[in-house]
């Protein structure tokens, strides 16, 4: 019975846009279980990514509501899932493992047992590369190569995106606690995740961050450029979250560099360009290059495109000013929503949810949590939630 209900919960959770992959020896179902109770992956299939009260989790997962409360307090305890505040009662709604509850798990619930299990099951099942495929995440020149640029979009300017937040939340870098927990300190700084809004007050509220100003946060980002971390914000115009990234340590970085052409793999407006006659091949910019595309030639370094990301790490490092960034022809506009790009992975993927892309890219979180509150209220969100069971979106 417990490996039944852990199976059917991988099945569930590969489902969701980010997915879940099979491990051919059981990886998934061991990590499975050190993240979830039983009990707790009984209710888990219960519920649904959309804003749902214990009442209706508790019929759907065949359990006393009584009983169902306590398991979901502790998963919201966990990380496990989404509390959202309605007036005196209290809604619940699914995550998917990445990005989603597995940043609370590897920031706040690993032991080094489970931190190999987790770094073990990344890479055997494929799930690295395949999250790195997904583009959830983008990557944005750090401040001073966009200060080089004659005219840059409002999404890219970060500084002035985070400068403009009122609550901001600042978490442990999901990825280095993972790797310190086996051993691996890269010595970067680990207080790198900033979130905004909405995801930042849950996070606050519930013990996943601290809430910090916007100039501790702008000091955050100082520090990190300062240490050669590439800034890689939610993959949306909307104000969601930000990573600060490393290859040392980053799945998802690790992940990308694994591709052959690494840029087909990430969302980046820009690309390096080497100017021959200035460049003097001293190679001040080779170590900054968190994807192997510098080469150091006789005469001037060159850029490999195919593995250029556009982070413009390597533009602070060069003496001679010889590099500059240039606009990638085939750049894309970030979604406008966080659900807009929930709905892109999923659509990707071949997930029924992929229909609603342009729909749910109107919708920011708040709103979406405002909508469901209301259909709750007229007694409307049972129906509908029912409709998109059955044509498999949820």
């Amino acid at each position: 019975m417990s490996d039944e209900v852990y199976v059917r919960l991988r099945e569930y959770l590969d489902r969701l846009p980010g997915g879940f992959p099979p491990e051919s020896e059981g990886l998934d179902l061991e990590y499975l279980k050190r993240m979830f109770t039983p009990e707790e992956a009984e209710v888990e299939l219960g519920v649904r990514p959309v804003p749902e009260p214990a009442t209706a989790i508790a019929r759907r997962c065949g359990k006393p509501v009584e009983v169902t409360e306590r398991i979901l307090g502790e998963m919201v305890r966990k990380g496990l899932v989404l509390p959202v505040p309605a007036g005196k009662k209290r809604l619940y709604m699914a995550l998917q493992y990445m990005t989603g509850f597995g940043e609370q798990i590897l920031a706040y619930g690993l032991d080094e047992e489970t931190a190999r299990l987790c770094l073990d099951y990344h890479r055997r099942s494929g799930f690295m590369t395949g999250f790195a495929s997904q583009k959830q995440m983008r990557v944005v020149p750090v401040s001073e190569a966009v200060e080089s640029l004659p005219a840059v979009a409002p999404y890219e300017r970060l500084r002035d995106m985070v400068a403009s937040q009122e609550v901001i939340a600042l978490t442990p870098c999901p990825c280095r606690v993972s790797n310190q927990k086996v051993g691996k300190d890269c010595g970067h700084p680990v207080e790198t995740e900033l979130s905004f809004g909405f995801v930042a007050q849950w996070r606050i509220d519930n013990g996943f961050g601290r809430k910090i100003s916007s100039d501790e946060a702008l000091r955050v980002m100082d520090e990190a450029e300062r240490a050669g971390l590439l800034l890689a914000p939610t993959n949306t115009k909307e104000p969601i979250g930000m990573c600060m990234c490393a290859t040392c340590c980053c799945h998802w970085l690790q992940g990308i560099k694994l591709h052959e052409k690494p840029a087909e793999h990430v969302q980046s407006s820009f690309r390096a360009k080497i100017d021959p006659k200035a460049c003097t091949a001293c190679g001040s910019c080779l170590e900054r290059c968190q994807m192997d595309a510098l080469t150091q030639r006789e005469e001037a370094m060159e850029v490999d495109q195919a593995r250029c990301i556009g982070c413009g790490l390597c533009l602070p490092a060069c003496p001679e000013e010889a590099i500059a960034l240039v606009e990638r022809g085939d750049r894309k506009e970030p979604s406008s929503t966080y659900l807009g790009m929930f709905a892109r992975v999923a659509g990707e993927r071949g997930l029924p949810l992929g229909k609603m892309e342009k729909m749910m890219d109107r919708a920011s979180l708040p709103a979406f949590m405002g909508t469901w509150k209301v259909l709750h209220r007229l007694h409307l969100a049972g129906p509908v939630i029912n409709l998109m069971e059955k044509r498999g979106m949820i």
